[in-house]
């Protein structure tokens, strides 16, 4: 009987180390199983660097604009848009553009298209680009929506105009710039959706 406790007792002895040596690879598996949670929200360098390549713009000129939009709203946009718009007016008129709507949760940038009413002081009509930082968009069928701009939020920095729009917690706020652009849509609302519709509703 004692014979027998011993080997029982010296096998368990030899065996608890090589137990402890197999744990750690245990848990390596089990980790590498879980993926790594990823930042789905872009930086001030990515939004500068991709803002300044698609308007044309410097780094500087677009900085300006970029600062005021995140001293407002945070500095970590979750989407971005860039496109092109036009529009015309006589005091009241209509706005159209369209443009690829860019989120790190996408394999690839989605068209998107975006009509309503505009409000200004001139008449005849505007080309413009925009590019517009999208924030709280967790899901992209979220922007398929009309968005109410922020009555008195327009305003010029360094040559290019920006406006915010907002409807509940999602914030878009476009920066356009353009042979003259107006900042018409910070009154009314942009109507955002899939596919190109002329009625602004």
């Amino acid at each position: 009987m004692e014979r027998r406790h011993f080997l029982l007792g010296a096998a368990s002895t030899a065996a608890a180390p090589l137990v402890t040596s197999l744990l750690p690879s245990v848990a390596q598996a089990a980790a590498a199983k879980t993926p790594a949670p990823t930042d789905s929200t872009y930086q001030r360098d990515e939004i500068l660097r991709a803002g300044s390549d698609f308007l044309g713009v410097t780094v500087e000129a677009l900085g300006g604009a970029i600062e005021k939009v995140f001293a407002d709203y945070g500095d970590r946009p979750t989407a971005y848009i860039a496109g092109e718009e036009v529009s015309g007016a006589i005091a009241v008129g209509l706005r159209y553009g369209k443009g690829l709507v860019h989120m790190k949760s996408l394999a690839s940038p989605e068209k998107i298209f975006w009509r309503g009413p505009s409000v200004g002081f001139d008449t005849g009509g505007n080309a413009s680009r925009v590019f517009a930082l999208v924030y709280q968009l967790t899901d992209l069928q979220e922007i398929y929506q009309r968005i109410p701009g922020v009555e008195g939020s327009a305003y010029f920095v360094g040559g290019l105009g920006v406006n915010y729009q907002q409807t509940d917690d999602l914030i878009v706020a476009p920066i356009r710039a353009g042979v003259g652009f107006r900042l018409g849509a910070s009154v009314g609302y942009l109507a955002y959706s899939k596919t190109r519709k002329w009625f602004p509703a």
